[in-house]
């Protein structure tokens, strides 16, 4: 039997933290960013973490479960 390949789209959207949680990016960061404001923008570019109750997707399309 292969081996399960990892999905490419979520392999480049996401990664693993050392405790095992999964980081993700915000959207609405990549274009028309001149009406939004400094403080926006500035949240938008810190990381945050994966929801719980998708957790289980995201690691299925990592081939982490």
């Amino acid at each position: 039997m292969p081996k399960m390949k990892t999905k490419s789209s979520a392999k480049k959207r996401f990664k693993l933290t050392g405790t095992g949680k999964i980081k993700r990016k915000h959207a609405f960061k990549s274009h028309i960013l001149t009406k939004k404001s400094k403080k926006r923008k500035l949240k938008l570019t810190h990381d945050a973490l994966v929801h719980k109750a998708d957790e289980d997707n995201i690691k299925t399309l990592l081939r982490l479960k």
